[in-house]
């Protein structure tokens, strides 16, 4: 079976932004800049950065509901447990939903786009970037924009 256009796009985005190296300071400066990408766009939006359980950077903006601290642990389980965005997973699991049969709990996942791999060369996934607050899309798009200019600093 070949992959959809869209799981073709989303495999090169995450190829595309790896990170050299990922360090508590990258963390605060990424998480920064989304947050204040977000704050100009006036969105409503929490942005977490983790390393599996240790959390390096949150902000919660104005209008963001205690809802979105359930959706950026569950966002970012999954993220860590299969090594995509959850944008990915949302498209790869299009035909089945593994929080429906019994293989992942739904309480501790979700397919939600929002949530982004930290990929570092030659170390592999190490973390996770997630957003939530707005659609899942927008989500996706605000967290793979704003790793994108932050690797463009670094060049």
């Amino acid at each position: 079976m070949s992959e959809s256009a869209r799981l073709l796009e989303l495999r090169r985005q995450e190829e595309e932004l790896v990170f050299p190296s990922f360090s508590q300071h990258d963390a605060w400066r990424l998480g920064s800049l989304i947050a204040n990408h977000a704050i100009a766009e006036n969105h409503g939006v929490a942005i977490d950065i983790r390393r599996h359980n240790i959390v390096l950077f949150r902000c919660v903006l104005p209008g963001v509901t205690s809802d979105q601290q359930e959706w950026i642990r569950r966002k970012s389980n999954s993220v860590l447990r299969f090594e995509h965005s959850t944008a990915y997973l949302t498209e790869q699991f299009s035909d089945y939903d593994p929080t429906q049969g019994g293989w992942l709990a739904p309480e501790d996942y979700t397919l939600a786009g929002g949530s982004f791999p930290i990929r570092v060369q030659g170390a592999g996934v190490i973390g996770a970037i997630t957003a939530s607050g707005l659609t899942s899309d927008e989500d996706h798009q605000l967290v793979a924009d704003g790793i994108r200019n932050y690797l463009q600093t670094l060049a």
